[in-house]
């Protein structure tokens, strides 16, 4: 189907599939009367950062010292929900913060995309997954029949997901739950969205006293196995030649798998069960590691030791802002916004400065040029 053709006829039928699950009509009539298509969901689809930005750079904008901190606040500020939900499902309270850090930014950044239009273009439309989307579409006018949303400010992000740990609505009708005891889930609470996400984690197979897993030194030259499926004994590892990254040995018969994420030049990490649950939240390797990571240094863990195989290192948020204060410096016309987000505009102009400064135009922002703006 073209991008929004028939979108009326299409968004008729999802109206009637809504009301055939039981969905009062005139739930369903002003939940959708002024839904129109939204393109912009499509352009977002094809651009998840998770996907198409070098690990180092992801990495980078997403475990800096900022979050750190804000985290670290966030969980004394929220020490006793965030108790209740370790004690309840098995799951720390650094995973569970650490998600909530990377999905929202511990709720700054929730999203504000009305959730049912986001949906409705998404399934109705040459998007990826339409079928999936329009199983979300109805799974949200759930949501609202049940009194469990306003559609007037059910929002969330580009792809439908909501509240502080961003749960689709498939997902929210499955396992979200009422932590504060106040008779309503409610994932825009903080309390309830703590304790659903330790829900979900533990629903896909979290093991209390478990950890995610942790980094490990390569010998030299490294060709063995890798994958974090393929689990092997801690000791089945240390007999090919690997070791903690202080150098101390593995010893156990903890099953856990080698994890490469940039090749056995980079980081090296032994991953366990929990690793995989975590990468259920978000099926991608560089969300799994960005909340492993965030969850150890909330708990006053270290940074990884192995540098990234990189010449020109990603930036932090610090740094983004930075970046895009020195390109309005320069004339660029970013619409007066300075937060870090590398968006459309930022990149656009990030190009155009590196195609005039004789650097190679793929709107990277990277501590090159970073030097490269201080510079001129």
């Amino acid at each position: 189907m073209p991008a929004h053709a028939d979108f009326r006829s299409c968004l008729d039928g999802l109206k009637a599939s809504s009301e055939a699950e039981g969905i009062a009509p005139q739930v369903v009539a002003a939940a959708t009367r002024n839904l129109a298509f939204d393109p912009d969901v499509l352009e977002f689809e094809n651009e998840q950062p998770e996907f198409v930005t070098p690990i180092w750079d992801y990495i980078a904008g997403l475990v800096d010292d900022e979050r750190i901190a804000d985290g670290r606040a966030a969980m004394r500020r929220w020490s006793h929900w965030l108790d209740v939900a370790q004690q309840r499902y098995g799951v720390p309270a650094s995973v569970i913060a650490s998600i909530w850090g990377i999905e929202s930014n511990f709720g700054k950044n929730s999203g504000s995309r009305p959730i049912l239009q986001s949906l409705a273009s998404l399934a109705c439309s040459a998007s990826r997954r339409p079928d999936y989307y329009r199983r979300e579409f109805l799974a949200a006018m759930r949501i609202v029949g049940e009194g469990d949303a306003d559609p007037s400010n059910f929002v969330g992000s580009w792809a439908g997901a909501f509240g502080h740990t961003q749960f689709m609505p498939s997902t929210f009708l499955r396992l979200a739950v009422d932590l504060d005891g106040d008779g309503n889930r409610d994932i825009t609470s903080i309390p309830d969205a703590l304790g659903s996400t330790a829900n979900y984690l533990r629903h896909y197979g979290w093991i209390p006293g478990l950890s995610w897993g942790f980094e490990v030194r390569l010998p030299a030259n490294y060709r063995g196995p890798s994958g974090r499926r393929d689990k092997r004994s801690l000791s089945a590892w240390a007999a090919r030649g690997i070791a903690r990254i202080d150098g101390s040995p593995l010893t156990g018969s903890t099953r856990v798998g080698l994890f490469l994420p940039a090749g056995p030049q980079g980081p090296a990490f032994l991953v366990t069960r929990n690793f995989d649950v975590i990468f259920s939240y978000n099926p991608a390797d560089s969300y799994a590691l960005a909340t492993a990571l965030l969850s150890d240094r909330l708990r006053g863990k270290g940074p990884i030791v192995t540098p990234w195989p990189t010449n020109d290192p990603g930036l932090s948020r610090a740094g983004r802002r930075e970046v895009q204060a020195l390109l309005i410096r320069h004339g660029y016309d970013l619409d007066g916004k300075i937060d870090g987000v590398l968006g459309r505009k930022t990149q656009a102009a990030i190009a155009d400065f590196q195609a005039r400064s004789g650097m190679k135009p793929d709107g990277r922002a990277s501590q090159s040029l970073l030097a490269a703006l201080r510079a001129h």
